[in-house]
């Protein structure tokens, strides 16, 4: 395109035309070219074989997924509107170079600021932001702008990258696709709910299940999947409970309870992850979700099908490796409270996280009674549990490890004062609602009911709650993506395998290279080369410790990670 190798490209459209505008470092535009879609894969695997280059669009998912399907793998890419989102939120931006008033890069499915639950789960689809050429390069200009009159630059600067190099994974995680043995899941299902019926009646063994809930019931027509009728039928035998939860039942003793647990059970397999969604989502031996990158608020990712980040235990035995090749499985352990300890600067809390162990270790010096205590307490900290067993310990915690305790305190106090807190890299937490402002200042005026006052203050609870989780929550969304990153360039440096080998479903960039075949917070499975099995443990295991120093220098916390090499993702 020039002859000055472009340090960005910046993918846009015109009519009847993709424009590929070459910047160097400084943003200086260095040359425009058009090229048809067809035409796109050669023009970027030529710059790519030609040296380090940065893509710039306005969303992954509208451009990635094709070049991956035609064999062509990027190295870096800005993802705009990932990016715009952390930007238009970010405390330490300041002056938000117009951000707030281009609406049209919004990103659709956002939570609200008061959606405490969004911290744990979303589903939903995604629309586009602007495409043209003209509007994508203002945009980019706009957060280039930003970035730099931030407090924090280089912060902001490393969160971008991490937020794009995510979505990157992302698109490739979908292009390889996690190997799944169709006929292992079926007998899984065939064991656990009985044979797939022909018609739309129950499996064999569901079926049975639920006649015998119901003769503990004494109502052989008692509706057991629609709630309230079922609630009524519960009542009428004497177990009083407010919903069907496993954990409200298991508190009552009847000859109702352990089997309709158990049906159940049954029925979210069946209804989630049974022949249907088999049908569905398992083709070619692979299993195809698409992950939403930062699909919750604290930066955390989603999926918008296929439930990929749900997958029942129980259905993990179908996970296996293609003939030749193997499963590397990796999770962190304790990932939350091991960066709680790096972000709070807390030594204390770093050197019990130096064993395999950490809340061994944490009973062990804070005079809690036992491990499974010590995890009751350290979960009830980072996620404000303020009464029970869990309250009653956190005090301990606080005694044992002030500068970890008082880091999530802090956060909680922030957020029942209305405040927002941010991420270890800057990602900042959506404002209250005016709703939520108006009730706690109307809690103390004249004429307020107790009952007004104590929801308003039940309300300014359950918001620290979410501030408090927040930091540590979204922080360790910040060190998975850092350890996504630069796992996936040790992979990619790994050597090819010869055609004879190839796992063919894997695709065009992936079927002859280990790669990353699924991603779960603190997980990740790659898919590799029976003899290269050693090397990408390595590699993951260096990634971790990469991923730790680019983010807390050389604050002496340990990632521990349990590693195996296997055929199944099942686990014993």
């Amino acid at each position: 395109m020039s002859e000055v190798a472009p340090h960005w490209v910046v993918v846009g459209r015109a009519p009847g035309a993709v424009v590929l505008t070459a910047l160097d470092a400084a943003g200086t535009v260095l040359s425009t070219r058009g090229v048809s879609d067809a035409g796109l894969p050669a023009h970027v695997a030529a710059l790519e074989a030609a040296g380090a280059v940065r893509w710039v669009w306005n969303d992954t998912p509208a451009w990635y997924p094709a070049l991956l399907a035609a064999g062509v793998r990027v190295e870096r890419c800005h993802d705009l509107r990932l990016v715009h989102t952390v930007l238009r939120d970010a405390v330490s931006v300041g002056d938000d170079h117009g951000l707030r008033t281009v609406t049209a890069w919004e990103a659709p499915g956002s939570e609200g600021p008061d959606a405490a639950p969004a911290l744990f789960d979303l589903e939903g689809e995604r629309g586009g932001p602007p495409s043209t050429s003209d509007e994508v390069l203002a945009e980019f200009d706009r957060q280039r702008g930003a970035i730099a009159a931030s407090s924090d630059p280089a912060r902001m600067r490393l969160l971008a990258a991490a937020e794009s190099a995510g979505a990157l994974v992302a698109a490739e995680l979908r292009a390889a696709g996690l190997p799944w043995d169709a006929d292992a899941h079926d007998r899984i299902l065939a064991e656990t709910l009985g044979a797939r019926p022909t018609s739309g009646a129950l499996p064999s063994l569901v079926a049975a299940k639920a006649s015998e809930v119901r003769a503990a019931l004494a109502d052989p027509t008692a509706s057991l999947d629609s709630q309230p009728k079922l609630l009524r039928a519960l009542h009428r035998v004497g177990v009083v409970v407010e919903s069907t939860s496993r954990w409200e039942l298991a508190r009552h003793e009847h000859p109702v309870v352990a089997p309709l647990i158990e049906y159940k059970r049954m029925m979210r397999l069946l209804t989630a992850n049974g022949w249907h969604w088999l049908d569905e989502w398992i083709h070619d031996d692979r299993f195809r979700p698409v992950y939403v990158p930062a699909g919750v608020v604290t930066g955390r990712w989603a999926s918008s099908g296929g439930g990929a980040l749900q997958i029942p235990r129980q259905l993990r035995a179908a996970v296996r490796a293609d003939e030749g090749w193997t499963l590397v499985v990796a999770d962190v352990a304790q990932l939350e409270p091991r960066v709680l300890a790096a972000m709070s600067r807390d030594e204390a809390l770093a050197d019990a996280a130096r064993g395999a162990d950490l809340y061994g270790a944490i009973a062990e010096r804070g005079g809690l009674e036992g491990r499974e205590k010590a995890k009751l307490a350290l979960l009830g900290a980072m996620y404000g549990a303020t009464s029970g067993e869990s309250g009653r310990l956190v005090p301990r915690l606080r005694r044992a490890y002030p500068r970890a305790m008082g880091l999530v305190d802090d956060a909680a106090r922030v957020g029942e004062d209305g405040g927002v807190v941010s991420t270890w890299l800057g990602r900042t937490s959506p404002p209250p609602s005016e709703a939520w402002r108006r009730a706690q200042s109307e809690a103390s005026g004249i004429g307020t009911t107790e009952a007004e006052t104590a929801q308003a203050r039940r309300s300014a609870r359950d918001r620290g709650r979410f501030t408090r989780n927040f930091v540590v929550q979204g922080t360790a969304a910040e060190w998975a993506l850092a350890w996504l990153a630069d796992l996936r360039n040790r992979l990619i440096a790994l050597p090819e395998v010869a055609p004879a080998q190839a796992a063919a479903a894997s695709g065009p960039v992936f079927g002859r290279r280990a790669h990353l075949a699924f991603f779960l917070h603190d997980e990740v499975i790659v898919h590799a080369p029976a003899e290269q099995a050693p090397a990408v443990a390595e590699a993951i295991a260096l990634a971790a410790a990469s991923a730790g120093a680019l983010l807390f220098g050389s604050f002496p916390v340990d990632f521990r990670l349990d590693v195996r090499i296997t055929d199944s993702a099942g686990k014993a």
